[in-house]
């Protein structure tokens, strides 16, 4: 009996399109998180970091672009790697899905990124002025408070009747209960008003941010106003003013708890009922 062969087996070749698409999708994110690790850790300087987060922009479009050709090679040529090629696209979109959302807000807003409640007489960068890069620790001025009274006219100190001793400290418990790095806080005296100096970080790309608060004396009440302005580029995307009015509203939140609770009474002391008299012994007559 004559043994039948077998006849012969194709091997579907895989698209190179759809490999490559991959592969630099996956180099793409570990240069991202290389650069958020430059950032976070300030191994190197801030310029470096951008410069690497940016190529890896670049590649993550590459891997889309790729995934998309080698999508028209496996419908007209049968190539197999279409999981390949769609993984290839995924990580090209999650990694261009982040800056792309900021790319579109900052289209939308003004291009400023010092942003504080009182632009006449902001809080001051007094220790905060030898971290930042030079020129960058003074107010920008009134065209910049002009773009921010028309993007963000809700930003507005607080006012409070009550002692500023008592509105600093709670200023102070609400700051540190945010982990900011605070670098110098100064109690309110009768010469001057209370200041706090404070690093945020950002929660993604680990950017630095200062912020400045001040408690002031204010036709006997207490006043609060805050400053929070990038160290780095032309705009902030909205973080400051985010920053501020999410500062702010717990702030309120303290201090209407503090002014509204109840004060502490000292426990009356029982009332004791009066002895009873005891009834007068009967005499025998």
């Amino acid at each position: 009996m004559r043994a039948i062969s077998p006849g012969p087996v194709f091997v579907v070749p895989t698209s190179k399109l759809a490999s490559w698409s991959t592969r630099l999708g996956w180099f793409a994110f570990v240069v991202v998180m290389l650069s958020i690790a430059i950032v976070r850790t300030g191994f190197l300087e801030i310029e470096p970091a951008l410069a690497t987060f940016g190529a890896a922009l670049v590649l993550a479009a590459l891997a889309i672009l790729l995934a998309f050709a080698s999508f028209v090679a496996i419908w007209r040529q049968g190539f197999a790697g279409i999981g390949r090629a769609v993984l290839g696209l995924l990580l090209g979109l999650l990694l261009l899905a982040y800056p792309g959302y900021f790319a579109y807000r900052a289209s939308k807003l003004p291009m400023i990124n010092d942003i504080s409640t009182d632009t006449t007489n902001p809080p001051r960068f007094a220790v905060l002025a030898r971290l930042r890069p030079p020129g960058t620790s003074d107010y920008p001025g009134a065209r910049v408070a002009a773009l921010q009274a028309k993007a963000y006219p809700d930003i507005d100190g607080l006012e409070y009747e009550a002692p500023v001793q008592l509105v600093y400290r709670i200023v102070l418990q609400v700051v540190t209960k945010r982990k900011w790095h605070i670098v110098d806080a100064i109690a309110p005296t009768a010469q001057r008003p209370g200041e706090i100096e404070a690093v945020a970080t950002t929660l993604i790309m680990g950017f630095r941010d200062d912020v400045a608060v001040r408690v002031s004396n204010a036709a006997g009440s207490a006043r609060i106003d805050v400053r929070s302005a990038s160290r780095y580029g032309s705009t902030d995307f909205g973080t400051n003013a985010k920053r501020i009015a999410s500062l702010l509203g717990d702030i309120d939140d303290a201090m209407n708890e503090a002014l509204t609770a109840p004060t502490r009474q000292e426990p009356k002391e029982e009332e004791k009922p009066p002895p009873k008299k005891r009834p007068a012994p009967k005499r025998k007559r």
